[in-house]
């Protein structure tokens, strides 16, 4: 039986992932900050019997990952499959939002994903074999007003991967990076938002929540993502990349064809009216 972790698990992309591996007859080991808090997997796993274990992993705490990694280890034997999942969001302008709560977005989203990586490699390498995902987004592509600190630590994320799968392709494993566009799960409801009515970049916190909304009417969800990071761990034919979502093409396909400055556009004043008519004849949605 193969061996996958999974961080994340309590809730959205992580806790559908962790089900979907089970359900395909892998051992599951859900990562979890308080495993007691866990109670939609804790009645999954009851109502089904599933194989799947839960494992507390804090990925802001290098003791916590260092511990984890073991229990599962001493377990299984071994970790067929990382997914790098657990993450928080929120974010707010460039200027109003503070250092400190930057850094706590890239201590959990891209150095907890280091270091759960650099827990498990030793022992890919050497079998000489071995698979990581790392959950993207699709603001690993695109950097979106409002949203800057977020879009920065993804795309932080996703040169990381691009240069992980160079150095560890000659050892047999393959890195994968997901990028899903909205998906609904609640880190929305738990992301802290630097969105002040008096800031001079209010229009573009406005902007993107109107986004937000509107791409909820074709947005995916958790177990759409976690059947394309089952796709990446098990194909044939692995690629770097996979888009999650219709909004997520679109977004990239139409980015394509802007140049910078173009894109750089879209912050200039205009109406909620034409705001959304742009992103229309930009990419092609039809809300």
């Amino acid at each position: 039986m193969s061996v996958v972790l999974v961080t994340g698990s309590s809730s959205g992309i992580g806790l559908a992932t962790a089900l979907h591996f089970a359900r395909q007859g892998w051992d599951v080991h859900a990562g979890i900050r308080n495993p007691a808090t866990a109670t939609e997997l804790r009645q999954a796993i009851a109502a089904e019997k599933l194989p799947i274990t839960p494992v507390a992993i804090d990925v802001d705490d290098a003791g916590s990952v260092t511990r984890g990694i073991g229990e599962v280890l001493t377990r299984a034997g071994r970790i067929d499959a990382l997914v790098n999942n657990a993450g928080i969001g929120g974010g707010g302008p460039i200027e109003d939002v503070p250092v400190d709560w930057a850094k706590t977005l890239f201590e959990t989203n891209y150095f907890g994903t280091i270091r759960m990586t650099q827990a498990v490699l030793p022992g890919m390498r050497e079998r000489r074999t071995g698979a990581i995902v790392n959950v993207s987004s699709i603001a690993g592509r695109l950097a979106i007003a409002g949203h800057g600190h977020y879009s920065a630590v993804k795309h932080a994320l996703e040169a990381a991967s691009e240069v992980l799968a160079q150095e560890v392709q000659a050892f047999g494993i393959r890195v994968a990076v997901v990028e899903p566009g909205v998906v609904i799960t609640p880190i929305f409801t738990k992301a802290k938002r630097f969105a002040d009515p008096a800031s001079p970049y209010a229009v573009h916190v406005h902007r993107l929540l109107l986004f937000y909304q509107m791409q909820m009417k074709m947005a995916s969800q958790p177990i759409d993502v976690a059947k394309v990071i089952y796709e990446a761990v098990t194909t044939k034919e692995p690629k770097l990349r996979y888009l999650v979502g219709r909004d997520a093409e679109l977004l990239v396909a139409g980015r394509r064809k802007l140049t910078d400055e173009e894109y750089v556009e879209t912050g200039r004043q205009m109406s909620d009216e034409d705001y959304l008519d742009l992103m229309r004849r930009r990419y092609g949605f039809e809300w």
